[in-house]
């Protein structure tokens, strides 16, 4: 299968569209992680990812009745974009398909190389069931975004280009973003055809993890919720072909959070300027944490910047959780004595570093709540502080970690809730559409008191949510029922520290 992979892949037509792009040495990050870390700037494609290089390849393939009959696929984006602009080079009309998610951006780039949009649907399956239904009735030719030898052989020259491009030290190990596992299909196929001593380390959103799925299931399986917030890689399954190529290929999968993806955002606009979208950047969120816990040095590491289509919006909250991704931020609740000299003493043992914010509010006489970032070089220098503030007898609850306070409560100011009775916190995930509060209103059909309602809009396809509701303990079956009716995908928080804290 790898022959005959690698074979597409030195005749797939992709230049009459694409471009051969760098292969950039990433200095600052280098230096940092004391190994030479390259980075494939794919992101300097003129669709600003690399789906163009297997959409033209597959178009190559196409006679010249279905050239004519007109192309269809299903997208969140990155296709759409790279399967609009080959149609628009071979004059062929392009319906594209994508989720009422799908960010603003990439929908006007597909509009602006000619595609017809169509716009249907939450997530990807959705909008694959409705492509589907038009390749039928229009008799319109489907290009899948992933799951096809051409598409794979397209994408795989991009391992073409690095092998031939690199002429230092050996690479020692690839790592590649996985969705649906083209380019990681492709890529893998022809490295370990070709120079089998490399590495191929596939890396995932924590949250769309199917190929660690399968992995770990010994076969395809499908996600029962997928996280949109790298939403170029939110794919509930592997693909059939993908599958068949990276279970002999890959040699491990990692998978990375949020924050380590918005950290390896910026780590990439340190060394080259340019900002990638959260799928673009795990490639490179997933070599720093191989490189961390193997305790590599001196090794030669090539990532893939897969893409940099993100809404200019969605910056704010990458920038926020950036620095607590690279572990540099501490979030802390600490309790001190309301007494004077108090909040002089607890800075006193802050010393010397940044307080990157600081909420407080009166709640009584005796105890004073404080939820404080704090500016730290490293996890040690966090669990330093800890220690220091309990060895003042500073009670601290340690939150960096914890999604409720990094999303929620540092954004809310207020006090404790004594008079309310039977209140389940719960968070919540609403697609970033008109009508979404309301579809959540008229689910619970006022049968609940809503006590607390927190939302965050960080320029993603979907809005984080926190609510308190009241809901009696034998009205919680309904109430679940209503929740999974609603099809948001949510989650119970009301065992959880900060709620005890700061809201109840």
């Amino acid at each position: 299968m790898l022959e005959q992979t690698v074979k597409k892949i030195l005749n797939a037509k992709v230049y009459d569209a694409a471009i051969e792009t760098p292969l950039e040495p990433a200095a600052f990050l280098s230096r940092r992680m004391n190994n030479q870390i390259l980075i494939k700037r794919e992101d300097l494609q003129s669709v600003f990812s690399f789906k163009l290089r297997g959409a033209y390849n597959k178009m190559t393939t196409l006679t010249p009745e279905q050239l004519a009959n007109g192309v269809i696929c299903a997208s969140a984006g990155n296709h759409a974009q790279g399967l609009a602009e080959a149609a628009r080079l071979m004059n062929v009309k392009a319906t594209i398909v994508m989720p009422k998610t799908t960010p603003d951006i990439k929908v006007a780039n597909v509009r602006a190389r000619g595609g017809k949009v169509v716009l249907v649907g939450d997530s990807f399956d959705e909008a694959l069931a409705h492509a589907k239904k038009l390749e039928t009735e229009k008799g319109l030719t489907f290009i899948h975004p992933f799951d096809d030898p051409d598409i794979i052989a397209g994408q795989g020259t991009v391992a073409r280009e690095i092998l031939h491009q690199h002429t230092g030290a050996p690479i020692d190990a690839v790592f590649i973003p996985v969705g649906g596992g083209g380019l990681a299909a492709g890529m893998a196929a022809y490295i370990k055809y070709l120079q089998p001593q490399i590495k191929v380390i596939a890396v995932e959103f924590e949250e769309s993890a199917c190929l660690a799925a399968a992995f770990k299931a010994g076969k395809r399986v499908t996600l029962d919720q997928v996280g949109i917030f790298a939403d170029g890689i939110a794919v509930a399954q592997i693909g059939q072909h993908t599958w068949k190529i990276l279970r002999e290929t890959v040699d491990e999968v990692i998978t990375v959070t949020s924050d380590e993806i918005c950290a390896a955002v910026k780590d990439i606009f340190d060394d080259t300027r340019s900002i990638t979208e959260p799928a673009g950047a795990t490639s490179v969120a997933g070599m720093k944490k191989f490189v961390a816990r193997e305790g590599w040095e001196g090794k030669t590491l090539v990532t893939i910047s897969s893409g940099a289509n993100t809404n200019f919006d969605r910056l704010r909250y990458v920038a926020e959780r950036a620095e607590v991704g690279e572990h540099r931020e501490a979030i802390l609740s600490v309790t001190i004595p309301e007494r004077p000299g108090a909040f002089k003493q607890f800075i006193s043992i802050i010393g010397k570093r940044a307080v990157t914010e600081f909420n407080y509010r009166y709640a009584d006489d005796a105890e004073a709540k404080i939820f404080v970032g704090v500016r730290i070089s490293s996890n040690e220098e966090r669990q330093e502080l800890v220690q220091a503030l309990r060895n003042a007898d500073h009670p601290v609850l340690d939150l960096t970690d914890n999604e409720v306070a990094k999303s929620h409560i540092r954004h809310m100011v207020g006090g404790h809730a004594p008079n309310i009775q039977n209140e389940r916190l719960y968070r919540f995930e609403f697609p970033e559409r008109p009508g979404a509060l309301g579809k959540f209103l008229n689910t619970l059909g006022g049968n609940w008191n809503i006590s607390l309602f927190h939302y965050r809009n960080h320029g993603a396809a979907y809005g984080r949510v926190l609510a308190g509701i009241q809901v009696p303990g034998k009205e919680m079956k309904d109430f679940r029922a209503k929740l999974d009716d609603l099809g948001y995908p949510y989650w119970d928080e009301s065992d959880n520290p900060v709620y005890g804290v700061f809201l109840s």
